[in-house]
């Protein structure tokens, strides 16, 4: 159990997570295609919870994505599919699509119970998980029902264990406070680290933010295809964005080269071998890089070559 612990940002509650012996692990995504690269982070901590001897569902979120302006149902079933291609390739996990729970009432019974015990300020504080701003959500009033919603699956599906982003933090935190309001089993919550844009976050607009909306704001998006590396790209294409990409020396906080190696790459497909030197954890690579034994160019080089591979065979 501590060693599924590793590369996650934060455990709500560590003690809770230890105290289980299995169970069902969840994480539910909006259907996308294609996917980048952010996405192989929750989708290897999910294969290793099931290793672990978890149950492991993850529920294809077609009437969420149809919510968030992202297609029609039928398109989403169908990025569905293809996204499901890839994460066999990760771990055999059970599947359940959004718009199959939303026939039961018994599904509906539970998003009103939880708006029930909702306010609205606190719905409007959640909204950051769809990855909009405020300003947006107050023009269509269904993306208000998007957190309620998330909630609802959660209890609906009988959650142990709900996994997702830093982004997903606030949606994770209002499943607790309802289910202890409505008698229900608190689902732990392990939030795994997110990919900041190839771009960074430049002069970060209001520091005041809390930390889970500043990776809402920053992280790779399909939305901003230069701000990711997907799925479908090629060695070449990769390499051409790694090399143009936000990479400081010395500097590891919201470097995207510098987590692709910490958060994928050497956990996940390591050691990784970087300007002559082998990495097989990420506290290393860190402290040399702060140093300046690794430099920015050297990390680029070995990060476009590994993470090319590792596309290849998820492909």
């Amino acid at each position: 159990m501590e060693r599924l612990l590793r590369n996650v940002e934060e455990v709500v509650t560590k003690e809770e997570f230890l105290s289980l012996r299995g169970g069902l692990a969840y994480l539910g995504f909006e259907p996308l295609w294609p996917i980048h690269v952010g996405w192989l982070v929750w989708a290897y901590k999910l294969a290793e919870l099931r290793e672990a001897g978890f149950d492991v569902v993850v529920l294809v979120a077609t009437w969420h994505a149809w919510i968030n302006d992202k297609g029609a149902l039928e398109e989403l079933r169908s990025h569905g599919e293809k996204v499901k291609a890839v994460l066999d390739k990760i771990g055999k996990f059970k599947y359940v699509y959004g718009d199959e729970i939303a026939r039961d009432p018994r599904y509906w019974e539970l998003v009103v119970k939880t708006a029930k015990e909702t306010s609205l300020a606190r719905v409007r504080r959640a909204t950051p998980v769809m990855g909009r701003r405020m300003e947006e959500v107050e023009l269509d009033f269904s993306k208000l029902l998007y957190p309620i919603m998330q909630v609802a699956d959660i209890f609906y599906l009988g959650v142990d264990v709900a996994v997702g982003g830093m982004d997903q933090r606030r949606a994770h935190m209002l499943a607790r406070d309802v289910a202890e309001k409505l008698g229900f089993k608190k689902p732990v919550a392990i939030h795994t680290p997110i990919i900041t844009s190839l771009s960074g976050t430049g002069r970060m607009e209001g520091t005041h933010r809390e930390l889970d909306e500043v990776y809402a704001m920053y992280k790779m998006s399909k939305s901003k295809p230069q701000s990711a590396i997907f799925i479908t790209d090629s060695e070449e294409e990769v390499r051409r964005k790694i090399w143009a990409a936000y990479c400081p020396p010395r500097e590891t906080k919201f470097n995207p080269v510098f987590e692709i190696a910490t958060y994928l790459l050497i956990p996940y497909g390591g050691p990784l071998e970087v300007g002559g030197r082998r990495y097989e954890d990420a506290g290393a690579l860190e402290r040399d890089y702060k140093e300046g034994v690794v430099t920015p160019q050297a990390l680029k080089e070995a990060v476009a070559t590994a993470l090319a591979a590792m596309l290849t065979k998820l492909r």
